[in-house]
């Protein structure tokens, strides 16, 4: 007979299958490839699950999960000792889903190539806080606690990376 304990790790396992939408768009916009930021999803979630046991429960399990990607984000760059990450690019496929006009696709290929340029030309401080805050709709507050930053430096690397990348874009 399953215990409480394996039913609420179920129910944990659940809200982390729930959370990989959001999960994975954060690490694609920190990785700036869909491969790495699948791998990182995928280590990410492997780490959580090792150590559910350090999870607060009555604490939010998406600010843990977006907080072990930003850490292992960081560890990995350092392992690799990278400068700079390479721009997302969009496969045929994922393009397919914009449009069936080959015009369009075009387009939606050129827009996307130009904004993920874009978004990986910014620091990484602010490419982690347009990712949690613009691109998965995260609360500032919740940000700030996920960067463990205060409210207004989070502001301000959100105020700076929509000045460059409305910079990058118009030209």
């Amino acid at each position: 007979m399953p215990s409480v304990r394996d039913a609420s790790l179920d129910e944990i396992r659940a809200q982390i299958v729930g959370l990989l939408p959001r999960l994975r768009r954060f690490a694609v916009a920190l990785a700036g490839t869909v491969a790495d930021g699948d791998d990182l999803v995928q280590d990410t979630v492997e780490r959580a699950l090792k150590n559910l046991d350090q999870w607060e429960a009555g604490t939010r399990l998406d600010s843990w999960m977006f907080r072990i990607a930003k850490n292992r984000f960081i560890d990995i760059r350092r392992a690799a000792k990278r400068h700079e990450v390479l721009a997302a690019e969009a496969s045929e496929k994922e393009l397919e889903n914009v449009s069936v006009d080959g015009q369009q696709i075009a387009e939606a290929n050129l827009n996307f190539a130009d904004l993920a340029g874009a978004l990986q030309s910014l620091p990484v401080e602010q490419r982690e806080a347009v990712a949690l805050v613009l691109i998965n709709g995260i609360s500032y507050r919740e940000a700030a606690e996920i960067l463990a930053i205060p409210m207004g430096t989070l502001t301000s690397r959100i105020a700076r990376a929509r000045e460059s990348l409305a910079k990058v874009l118009e030209a």
